[in-house]
């Protein structure tokens, strides 16, 4: 599973596994008080992909399990991603983007408003699994969704256009998950296109990666975790799968090209949701608390 230039992954490798633990936690997210991510699409993946220890734990809800562990976290992260697209849907946006957008299923979940269009980019492989399941269930779309193929390392602006993307109207845009995937000149690219593709009036929220040095403690925190749990489930180690390599401040250089930047801390987000996390590993603690931001763009 270690990364390489140029590699691809399925829904039950490499990073494509991490999108599919991602719908096995909303799915147990249902069983947590209050439920966060409301996501009736989470099982369907989980079970369609047969990866059995996964499937197993959604299927019984075993809540001891490290599924369990990573729904108390994933829950409160949706709902902070839920939010901003309804604030920003709130304020006039009606094109939305999900950069690596995995399983996500807020197209069809979402209650947005009329004429508005949300564009998900993935790896080709991953669609294609999203769209087979998503069609077997008869899943309707409460947006236009338009989905784009493509890999984040090629010139994905050229496909969002292609596919009837706007870059005059403003945009919502979130980076859930995806940051910590990619190397330090990857994420910097990224956010040089995302700000050329970007109107004012545009939104963004963002889930940063570690800084050089931080990787070590992310990973030593999930083995802790795998530990505690009864699964005893083998989790992709982060060492293989993240990049914690030099990179602009993101915010700030946003915030020179005319975003207004908002720090978010989800540990207090959490509290507000009615769902305060209890003994979090303190890395996890740190990306809960350091890791999110927001942005609009005023000019």
């Amino acid at each position: 599973m270690v990364r390489t230039d140029g590699d691809t992954w399925d829904i039950v490798t490499s990073v494509g596994y991490t999108a599919l633990g991602v719908a096995a936690a909303r799915a147990l997210d249902a069983k947590l008080d209050p439920p966060l991510a409301h996501d009736d699409h989470a099982a369907a993946f989980v079970a369609a992909a047969g990866s059995p220890k996964l499937a197993a734990a959604v299927a019984t809800g075993d809540m001891t399990s490290s599924v369990a562990f990573n729904a108390q976290w994933v829950g409160v992260r949706t709902r902070f991603f839920d939010n901003f697209f309804a604030d920003a849907a709130g304020a006039g946006v009606r094109q939305q983007v999900i950069l690596a957008a995995g399983l996500d299923s807020r197209a069809y979940r979402l209650p947005w408003p009329a004429v508005t269009s949300v564009f998900e980019l993935d790896q080709p492989k991953v669609l294609q699994f999203k769209d087979e399941v998503l069609r077997r269930s008869g899943a309707q779309p409460s947006a236009q969704r338009v989905t784009v193929a493509i890999d984040l390392r090629d010139d994905w602006p050229s496909a969002l256009r292609a596919a009837g993307f706007d870059a005059n109207a403003p945009t919502g845009w979130i980076l859930e998950g995806l940051l910590p995937y990619l190397p330090g000149g990857a994420q910097d690219a990224l956010f040089e296109r995302l700000n050329e593709l970007s109107a004012p009036g545009s939104w963004v929220a963002a889930e940063l990666g570690p800084e050089p040095g931080e990787l070590d403690g992310f990973a030593a925190s999930m083995k802790t975790v795998m530990e505690r749990t009864s699964d005893g489930e083998a989790q992709p180690n982060l060492r293989d799968l993240w990049f914690d390599d030099p990179r602009v401040d993101t915010k700030s250089w946003l915030g020179e090209r005319g975003w207004t930047v908002t720090q978010v801390n989800l540990m207090d987000a959490a509290v507000s949701y009615g769902r305060p996390f209890h003994d979090l590993p303190q890395a996890f603690e740190k990306l809960m608390g350091e890791k999110f931001f927001t942005a609009v763009r005023d000019r």
